[in-house]
């Protein structure tokens, strides 16, 4: 298969700084280095890999999924994760999958992308 893994998502936002934040601040990515384009933007990276591009300066679709529905990210201390997120009074919606116990929190960031974030089955619940 020609397909061997996931490079990155990219999200448009209208506020570069709030959207940063979010992923950094909140989700814990790291801002980090980003070619010298012409436009506004940003590359985000977990584990030295950068995940995540934003861009802003474009115009945004009229339902900010798109075609794509969500995206998600293997996360750690759901504890914490909810914690920051009601902190911060961002809405989420917690799953506990019936065959496997695996935990997902589902939220959406500052332009409206769905974002899941997946925690083991062993993580001790809010």
């Amino acid at each position: 298969m020609p397909i061997s893994a996931m490079n990155h998502f990219t999200v448009l936002t209208a506020d570069l700084a709030a959207t940063t934040s979010f992923y950094v601040e909140i989700l814990g990515l790291a801002e980090g280095f980003r070619p010298d384009f012409n436009f506004p933007g940003a590359w985000l990276y977990a584990g030295g890999q950068p995940i995540l591009h934003v861009i802003a300066g474009r115009a945004l679709p009229d339902d900010p999924r798109g075609a794509i529905d969500h995206m998600a990210f293997s996360a750690r201390d759901l504890r914490a994760m909810a914690a920051r997120l009601a902190e911060r009074e961002i809405a989420y919606d917690l799953r506990r999958l019936p065959t496997t116990g695996a935990w997902q929190l589902f939220c959406t960031d500052p332009s409206g992308a769905r974002v899941e974030l997946d925690f083991e089955a062993g993580e001790a619940a809010p």
